[in-house]
């Protein structure tokens, strides 16, 4: 049994990192648009979430998380 937990820990843990890195990469860029390392970490966080193993890991819509992190980090 702890096997299946420790599997949705580890799952819930990569999905709310990519999270925390993606607002990082989203407030970077409202600070300077030109930021190559900060629109890189976006544009593969977003890859991430639209991907079949996002989709393994979470129940979650990539496409609705996305736009709720954006929507958070524009206040």
């Amino acid at each position: 049994m702890g096997g299946i937990t420790n599997y949705e820990d580890l799952a819930n843990a990569i999905v709310l990192q990519a999270a925390k890195d993606y607002r990082v990469a989203l407030k970077s860029l409202r600070a300077n648009p030109r930021n190559r390392k900060a629109l890189s970490d976006k544009e593969e966080v977003e890859r991430f979430f639209r991907s079949q193993w996002f989709t393994a890991l979470t129940s979650l819509d990539g496409e609705t998380l996305i736009r709720s992190l954006n929507q958070e980090v524009d206040g």
